[in-house]
């Protein structure tokens, strides 16, 4: 499983009311620590897809959702369980850091 893509149009059907938790990554294409962890989202998404789906949300072609959840830098990472935001980590990490927060979180 690969990372999908959640617009500001699909974030309640595809996060909000989606079956298993999601981690939302809010990024934008100038961002360079953005495109640093994308490969190490990449992964988790490959190895924890059975338990967690990993989207990614351009904040500039959906400027909505960000700020509805105030997202002041990226990139930020929030969690989603149950149509609720549990967890949030703002700045680039190493894969096994994701991982382990993923974990903490009951992932």
């Amino acid at each position: 499983m690969s990372t999908v893509t959640v617009t500001d149009e699909s974030f309640d059907k595809d996060v909000l009311q989606a079956e298993k938790p999601v981690l939302v990554d809010f990024w934008a294409e100038w961002c360079g620590p953005c495109k640093q962890i994308a490969p190490a989202l990449e992964q988790i998404a490959a190895e924890l897809g059975e338990q967690v789906t990993v989207a990614k949300l351009n904040i500039e072609d959906s400027p909505t959702t960000p700020s509805r959840y105030g997202v002041r830098g990226i990139p930020t990472m929030m969690l989603f369980k149950g149509g609720q935001m549990a967890s949030m980590k703002v700045g680039a990490m190493p894969k096994q850091k994701i991982v382990e927060w993923l974990n903490e979180a009951g992932i």
